[in-house]
């Protein structure tokens, strides 16, 4: 029996996600919540789907999961509501932009014996996942050191950094995930630093452009993290493991793989250009994932605890620069949370 899904959000992510539904043989997108009209038709055109209101998808008898890609404030209270009529729920990142409003959330959503999985995609990356594969395989011997690179082509709309939560909490929150997910323990330091070297305006908004961000476990392996919201030559996602039998690398995905070799040199296609296309594969395989565990009764392969632990290094990250120190995870987190 296929799961049936509702979209609520119909922007660039919910665009991204409804082509994902598309594809997973097991899902099926029933219907669509978007107040943009002209946004909202041609999504129905695509994909031959109902439009109805946030309270007709609630309500519904038709929809068994809901996809949520609503602004960030509006998640939490979302989650809830779902969760509470009966509705499997897959939440983009981040739950929400306050941690203790996240604990909240995922106590209620465990109140209601809710179904949730939050929208960490890097984790569903063909590459990404053969290397992580080759490091539980011991590929590599015990990880050490972990390099990750994410620069986007360009910065996003101002309207959108004044409400994204800020670099940290908006983008290398996927980080924070990734390296979550590659090293055996822990993160328990985290010391960062943060510039305005892109755009001046991105300052006035209160907000950096450009940071680095270096991470220790329990154990005292490391992980360092590099973000820029500028990268002239493409959207650029790397990632390096150095282990004690050797080292792992995933490297940039380009527009075709092929290489041309003539009197000028070598030259190798560019970069593909963002998020929508670089991670195309990896946006249909979390569905196909979130489907997969409401059909097996198998628990979300990325949690509600995972939003909360990477929310909570980007507020390390966030301390780490207003003070001028390196911050324990335990001054913002507590005990860790657990589903």
């Amino acid at each position: 029996m296929n799961i049936r899904f509702g979209i609520l959000g119909a922007g660039r992510i919910g665009q991204v996600h409804a082509r994902a539904v598309s594809t997973v043989p097991a899902a099926e997108l029933v219907a669509i919540a978007e107040p943009a009209a002209e946004v909202a038709h041609q999504v129905q055109a695509d994909y031959g789907c109902a439009i109805r209101s946030i309270d007709q998808m609630a309500e519904a008898d038709d929809i068994d999961a809901v996809i949520i890609c609503t602004p960030t404030d509006t998640h939490a209270d979302l989650i809830e509501r779902f969760c509470a009529a009966g509705k499997a729920v897959f939440c983009e990142k981040p739950i929400h932009l306050d941690v203790d409003r996240v604990k909240q959330c995922l106590a209620n959503v465990r109140e209601s014996n809710g179904r949730l999985m939050v929208g960490f995609q890097r984790r569903f990356d063909p590459d990404f996942n053969a290397l992580k594969t080759a490091i539980d395989e011991g590929r590599i011997g015990e990880v050490e050191m972990i390099s990750l690179t994410s620069r986007d082509p360009g910065p996003p709309p101002y309207d959108y950094i004044e409400r994204s939560g800020g670099i940290f909490r908006d983008m290398t929150i996927h980080d924070f995930d990734v390296a979550r997910w590659l090293l055996p323990d822990e993160i328990e330091t985290v010391q960062a630093a943060a510039s305005v070297l892109v755009d001046p305006k991105i300052g006035t908004l209160g907000d950096f452009d450009s940071v680095n961000i270096i991470m220790t476990t329990g154990t005292g392996r490391q992980c360092t993290i590099t973000n820029s919201r500028r990268a002239t030559y493409g959207y650029d996602q790397r990632i390096e493991v150095h282990g004690s039998r050797g080292m792992l690398t995933a490297e940039n995905t380009r527009q075709s793989r092929i290489e041309i070799a003539d009197q000028d040199g070598s030259h190798r296609p560019p970069l593909l250009d963002f998020f929508m296309t670089r991670y195309t594969a990896a946006y249909a395989a979390e569905i196909e994932a979130f489907v997969g565990a409401l059909h097996d009764g198998r628990p979300m392969p990325t949690t509600g605890a995972d939003g909360l632990q990477a929310l909570v290094l980007a507020e390390a990250a966030l301390r780490s620069v207003k003070e001028g120190r390196r911050v324990r995870v335990s001054e913002i987190s507590g005990p860790h949370e657990t589903d």
